[in-house]
């Protein structure tokens, strides 16, 4: 007898009914991301349980690790970026905030890209002109934009003022809206996706995937935003719309950066998963609109 589902007709015969079949592969070794990806979350609902006391280490590790595997990766490439010292000046932008909200932030950001210009100038000593000044400096401004100025504002998240809501309740609302968007993104993407988003920059980011991902994300989004932060669904709407589009941009930026250096991957730290920036990509830039459109929630 056949294992394969099947109807049976009114003419008495059989017919086999199939289950739709992906049109794309998964490109990931599924137990082994699904194993990494349950340890991970555990450890963000506990960071987020545990509020800012926890949240903010663990950012600031995540951060620093991201910066590891981005400065070591553009090293490699021929980019003379100073890596210790551009990973000390993203930790003091991520913990300027923690006092000083939004405005240490932005003046840590500021002093860390004078220091930088300054430092590139000598990086050479005081008697040989610098080598290839504009790009390396270029390069890593990028990198302090891209990482740690984003990076803060998912510490941020922490300290939003909800009107006696704690900061653990914006912490998983985020997460929610991330985990959300991924798997509605990653889902549609491998079932339905045919039509690339952009084939110069990430041939497998599809429209269709796009589409799952704003799908989960708005739904996620009206659900936490009505049920657990208690206000109105619209916001809820303008949360996963917001932090769908914002994590899509991350990840082309992400493509295009690997595609220049002709990487796969930023390292092998997180099995099935790639590196820790391949999973922060889409994270840090959703989390500045996060924590914008969250600020508005706790406003309302």
């Amino acid at each position: 007898m056949s294992d394969s589902p099947a109807e049976i007709r009114a003419d008495g015969h059989s017919r086999v009914i199939r289950a739709p079949r992906p049109k794309n592969k998964a490109g990931r070794n599924l137990p082994v991301a699904t194993a990494t990806g349950l340890a991970l979350g555990a450890l963000v609902l506990l960071a987020a349980w545990a509020g800012p006391v926890a949240w903010y280490p663990l950012v600031a590790v995540a951060v620093g690790l991201a910066m590891w595997e981005v400065l070591t990766r553009l090293r490699e490439a021929g980019y003379r970026q100073p890596r210790t010292f551009l990973i000390i000046l993203g930790q003091a932008m991520l913990w300027a905030s923690a006092p000083f909200g939004v405005e240490g932030l932005v003046s840590a950001f500021a002093f860390s890209v004078l220091f930088l210009m300054f430092y590139r100038l000598f990086h050479n000593g005081r008697q040989r002109k610098p080598e290839n000044y504009l790009r390396d400096t270029a390069v890593g401004i990028f990198v302090l934009a891209w990482i740690p100025l984003f990076g803060s504002f998912a510490a941020l998240i922490s300290l939003v003022d909800g009107d006696g809501q704690s900061g653990s309740l914006f912490i998983l609302t985020f997460m929610l809206g991330v985990v959300a968007s991924d798997i509605g993104g990653y889902t549609a993407g491998v079932m339905f996706g045919s039509h690339p988003m952009a084939p110069a920059v990430s041939p497998n980011k599809s429209w269709e995937g796009f589409a799952g991902s704003v799908v989960f994300g708005v739904t996620t989004g009206i659900l936490v935003v009505t049920y657990l932060l208690d206000r109105p669904w619209w916001l809820g709407v303008l949360l996963g719309v917001a932090l769908v589009i914002c994590a899509t941009m991350g990840d082309l930026v992400e493509s295009q950066f690997k595609r220049e250096l002709g990487i796969k991957d930023m390292s092998h730290l997180l099995p099935g998963h790639g590196g820790i920036m391949d999973r922060l990509d889409g994270v840090l830039p959703a989390a500045a609109s996060t924590w914008l459109v969250l600020s508005l929630v706790a406003a309302l």
